[in-house]
């Protein structure tokens, strides 16, 4: 069975194993709110693949680059800020080119005034 990845699936204790982390490791990341697990009407933890790369990440962090848990959240902040921020810019170049393609006139072409009816031309011999 193919789950989706935001699904939430995974208990804590499978999570641990795969992570090969202690499950209180992953009660800690909670209570800093770096991870957010869903919970079934029993209040058991389910993470789903989004929460588990993001325990990676963290665990990297903290890890292999010696983050303390308040810069990792100052980090996750960030990347989210970063992440939002592409997902805007990649929308307003496609409402641009959007525009560029379309068969319509640009505002600064809009408007054609002339001076006169007629157009002079002037032939030389």
């Amino acid at each position: 069975m193919v789950h989706k990845y935001d699904e939430p699936v995974y208990l804590i204790s499978i999570i641990a194993k795969i992570l090969d982390i202690h499950p209180q490791t992953l009660r800690q990341y909670e209570r800093e709110n770096l991870v957010c697990p869903a919970r079934t009407n029993g209040r058991i933890r389910l993470y789903s693949e989004r929460d588990v790369d993001r325990i990676k990440l963290i665990l990297r962090l903290t890890r292999e680059l010696g983050v303390n848990l308040a810069g990792v959240d100052i980090i996750l902040r960030l990347k989210e800020n970063v992440d939002a921020m592409e997902t805007e810019i990649a929308e307003l170049r496609y409402a641009v080119d959007k525009a560029k393609n379309s068969h319509a006139v640009s505002p600064d072409k809009a408007l054609v005034t002339t001076r006169s009816i007629y157009d002079i031309i002037i032939f030389k011999k």
